[in-house]
């Protein structure tokens, strides 16, 4: 199973599939992640 970069939780190939760019076979971050959040095809830190 693929994990996410971040904080290395487990996420499904689909998740993958719609998520990570193209060509990569982990997430940059993923819902778990308590730090940061995807944002308009970035990644950033979490506001409060």
């Amino acid at each position: 199973m693929p994990t996410c970069r971040n904080c290395d939780a487990v996420v499904t190939k689909s998740y993958v599939r719609v998520f990570a760019p193209n060509g990569m076979d982990q997430p940059r971050v993923c819902p778990n992640c308590e730090d940061k959040t995807r944002d308009k095809g970035d990644v950033r830190t979490k506001r409060n």
